[in-house]
């Protein structure tokens, strides 16, 4: 669920302004999520969300934007992201296609690229399934032997 949800709330903030967490509250209603200020003060900080600037719109952080999570915060949000979403995974040479619940995948591949993992060059997410690049064959199995040990907890 909390997967799901946080990828509502990234599509809301993509789709129009937003410009407070009541607002956002209440267009997550709309779409029949309830949900606490406390839980979507959370999803806020694990997403990574900032105010801009000029509009005061809610709104991703850009990469290597100082606002964004830290290295150590974003390494716990793709863990928790790994072990609240994945359901499997292949490997193909340096390339790692990963399977999640339906609307899970874009939040997991989010979290991959805010913590900026020496082995992954990038992802491409759809609806369920997100191609993880890696930079080698074997980079592609240290990746993997991480997520094992996420799943496991």
């Amino acid at each position: 669920m909390k997967s799901f949800r946080q990828g509502q709330v990234l599509e809301l903030i993509d789709q129009e302004p937003t410009y407070s967490q009541e607002q956002l509250r209440e267009r997550l209603r709309q779409r029949g999520i309830d949900v606490t200020q406390a839980t979507l003060s959370r999803d806020i900080r694990d997403l990574g969300l900032v105010k801009a600037a000029a509009d005061g719109a809610y709104r991703r952080a850009p990469v290597g934007d100082s606002a964004a999570p830290s290295a150590v915060d974003a390494g716990a949000v793709l863990r928790r992201a790994v072990e609240g979403s994945l359901k499997k995974y292949d490997v193909v040479q340096q390339l790692v296609v990963l399977r999640t619940e339906s609307a899970q995948a874009h939040p997991l591949a989010e979290a991959i690229d805010r913590a900026r993992l020496p082995e992954v060059v990038g992802t491409i997410g759809g609806e369920n399934t997100i191609l993880v690049i890696c930079r080698g064959d074997r980079e592609a199995q240290a990746f993997t032997r991480q997520l094992e040990h996420w799943v496991k907890g």
